[in-house]
């Protein structure tokens, strides 16, 4: 198995050119306040909000499928999704003419079922509360791909997938050096680890001395149990409001990667996610979903030590969540 190379992620930079602009990197004056940086020390947020999907998966969804259709020819696209990517997808479907077929949870987001729809994708549900016992999802997937002919995508753990996202860490690392910035930490949310991962790579090539610090839901802290072990551990049933962080384990393409450049893992609670949801509404108008909130969540929490030289990157991965849940939960 070859492991993803900044090279790669160079390349797929050309198809997304083609397709999306670059994602903004915000300064956040209201997080350099409440962490007390002293000095010239800055903070960033990677809002991925901004992308036409509202989150960060259309980057790899784009680059698997450019990279593929040879193989597709008039073959549907198939792939199970928490949502994120399931939008991302048939975004890439709808750019390249491709007919796309998505497994979603029946309990996912009503914005994520309204954005896959919209650009054109089939959607077939499941129960996700019982998947961990009958493995509904995969075997849905498996039948669309045997019955339709369809040629699966993960959503995660892919070279092509991996390599899209880091797109977004060479965006940073640029924009950075662009204005003689320097980079301490660099903070992002870990489930499958495929936009972990893709980052890792970009982060570790353009500034070597950043910390890579990954953050999980308590409920759902796979790649926290895999770094304790050292092999990748299986959850058997992961629970948090962050839905788009419900992976049972790290992908097999991404583990070397993570491995190897990210140390350290953080684990936050569904009620400090909640209090990040609501701190960057107040502060910065925005509505980030649980699973983009929570590397907020983690440094408004002190979860790990923001000591040194340089700035800190936190990646909002994304802001698909709908209006009642959102007010609930920021209350």
């Amino acid at each position: 198995m070859r492991e993803v190379t900044i090279e790669d992620i160079r390349t797929a930079r050309l198809v997304l050119k083609d397709h999306i602009s670059e994602v903004p990197l915000i300064r956040s004056y209201a997080l350099e306040k409440a962490l007390g940086l002293t000095g010239d020390r800055r903070v960033w947020l990677k809002d991925y909000g901004w992308t036409p999907v509202g989150s960060f998966k259309l980057m790899g969804a784009l680059n698997w499928l450019a990279n593929h259709l040879d193989e597709l020819d008039k073959r549907p696209v198939a792939a199970h999704s928490s949502g994120n990517f399931a939008s991302g997808l048939a975004f890439a479907g709808m750019r390249y003419n491709k007919r796309v077929i998505i497994v979603m949870p029946e309990s996912a987001p009503k914005i994520k079922f309204e954005l896959t729809r919209s650009f054109g994708a089939e959607i077939r549900t499941y129960d996700i509360a019982t998947d961990h016992q009958t493995g509904i999802r995969d075997k849905l997937a498996r039948e669309i791909s045997e019955h339709e002919n369809a040629l699966q995508a993960s959503p995660y753990d892919d070279p092509y997938v991996i390599a899209g996202n880091g797109v977004g860490g060479l965006e940073i690392v640029e924009e950075l050096k662009r204005h003689g910035r320097d980079v301490s930490h660099f903070v992002c949310a870990v489930s499958g680890g495929g936009l972990m991962a893709g980052h890792a790579l970009a982060i570790a090539d353009g500034f070597p001395s950043a910390k890579l610090i990954g953050v999980e839901p308590e409920g759902a802290g796979d790649f926290f149990q895999s770094l304790q072990a050292q092999e990748r551990v299986r959850i058997t049933k992961p629970t948090s409001i962050c839905d788009g962080l419900l992976s049972y384990d790290v992908g097999v393409h991404n583990w070397p990667i993570l491995k190897r450049l990210v140390p350290q893992s953080v684990l936050i609670s569904d009620g400090e996610t909640r209090c990040a949801m609501a701190w960057l509404y107040m502060k910065h108008g925005l509505r980030a979903e649980p699973s983009g909130a929570i590397t907020v969540a983690a440094a408004l929490a002190g979860k790990f030590d923001i000591s040194g030289e340089g700035d800190i990157v936190l990646v909002v991965s994304g802001r698909n969540v709908d209006d009642d849940a959102f007010r609930t939960w920021i209350q």
